[in-house]
């Protein structure tokens, strides 16, 4: 490789992109190859605009944004090709590359104050109508019988948009410090990942589907100290769509989710709807909800299957939200395609305590299946002021101490 003829400055293995410059869009890309050649190491991003492409992380590798650095991301999409393996919302396929991609990696890193921006506006308008006839045949592609190796799209014409930070089949993964703005799609979807810290990131951005922070059918997980800002669920957990769900069979559990603060969006606090592989043993606590449309969210539908259990929510002020403070829905309205079965999922063992707020439309609603009511639900020590109190159906046995809904004042 003929980088590797020009030798940059060498500091413990560190790398300066600034001397892969000549490599223009390429730049950070090969700074990262070389650092890999080297048994791996530190790439550092100086301050300044650096235009990139798809960027590709490999084991040992930290890419660290110093302060005032930015990534500008192209805006063409033929920068994201070849495609790669992913999962896109819930099934397995090949598409266009992740912005920041990694693949069967291990102890790698994005860090620093710096800057990542997605250039996402000129994929966004693929979700009106471009996107709808591939997005169909993906979730139907494994009910069909269509096969791993057949569902590859990475066009225009097909018009699925690629994740912002996607690590798939990766161990032990730092994120920490930087500010990510307006990618594509989802911002940082972690799939099939163990052992994962995001810290002190902010995710600002307002395009469909720009959910904050997805954990997809991963394990071990730690969300702590960040911010949201998003077109989008703020953090959703997921496991899998439908009948691809139940073939891979990868559940998403023991996630910690602590002191992050969530304005705008959809839901702040969600699980699902593509939980067919099943959650569990999630904690989200200590938290600050403000202007989504709802704060705690927990929906699914008939046709997902899976489970999600134990699950608690604690310590969480929700304010301002314009549907419900929590809402627990078997009933989710927004599917691009309805499901081809319709296998109920089951939700047990779910702990909402010490949340309070004031300015929401509505305070609690809980709607489970008649087929597959829920199970073991408890609602304890809720103070929150809501125009709209309580709606609840579909629940086979539910625990409520000390709930307070007030309308509010002058109402």
């Amino acid at each position: 490789m003929k980088v590797l003829e020009k030798r940059p400055r060498l500091l413990s293995n560190t790398f300066y992109i600034n001397d892969f410059r000549e490599y223009g869009k390429n730049a950070v890309q090969t700074a990262i190859d070389v650092c890999a050649d080297a048994g791996g190491g530190m790439v550092i991003v100086p301050s300044g605009t650096w235009k990139s492409g798809a960027v590709h992380l490999k084991s040992n590798i930290n890419i660290h944004l110093e302060d005032g650095a930015v990534i500008e991301f192209s805006d063409n999409p033929k920068d994201y090709l070849p495609t790669v393996f992913t999962r896109w919302e819930g099934v397995e396929c090949y598409n266009y590359s992740p912005l920041i991609y990694a693949n069967g990696c291990e102890n790698i890193a994005v860090t620093g104050k710096g800057t990542l921006i997605g250039s996402g506006q000129a994929w966004w308008h693929w979700k009106k109508g471009l996107q709808q006839a591939a997005a169909r045949e993906l979730y139907l592609a494994e009910s069909n019988g269509i096969p791993l190796k057949d569902r590859v799209y990475g066009t225009e014409t097909a018009a699925l948009r690629p994740s912002f930070i996607q690590p798939i089949n990766c161990k032990n993964i730092l994120l920490e410090g930087f500010t990510i703005k307006d990618g594509p799609m989802w911002t940082i979807h972690p799939v099939y990942c163990e052992d994962i810290t995001v810290r002190d990131v902010s995710v600002l951005t307002t395009g469909p589907n720009t959910d904050g922070l997805n954990p997809d059918s991963c394990r071990n997980v730690l969300i702590e100290n960040c911010t949201f800002e998003t077109g989008d669920d703020c953090i959703a957990i997921n496991s899998g769509m439908n009948e691809d769900g139940w073939r891979v069979d990868k559940p998403c559990e023991n996630i910690e989710i602590r002191n992050c603060t969530m304005n705008g969006g959809h839901g702040a606090a969600v699980i699902g709807s593509a939980m067919s592989g099943g959650v569990n043993n999630v904690y989200f606590h200590d938290c600050k909800i403000s202007g989504t449309m709802q704060g705690i969210r927990l929906k699914s539908m008939r046709g997902r299957g899976g489970y999600v259990k134990n699950v608690r929510f604690e310590n969480i002020e929700i304010d301002n939200t314009t549907n419900q403070a929590i809402q627990i829905n078997m009933f989710y309205e927004f599917a691009t395609v309805e499901p081809a079965s319709e296998v109920p999922p089951e939700f047990c063992g779910i702990e909402i305590k010490n949340i309070y707020g004031i300015g929401n439309k509505t305070g609690i609603l809980i709607k489970g299946l008649p087929e597959k009511k829920f199970k073991n639900i408890t609602l304890e020590n809720i103070d929150i002021t809501a125009e709209n109190a309580f709606e609840c159906s579909g629940v086979e046995n539910i625990k409520m101490e000390d709930i307070t809904i007030r309308k509010p004042e002058g109402r």
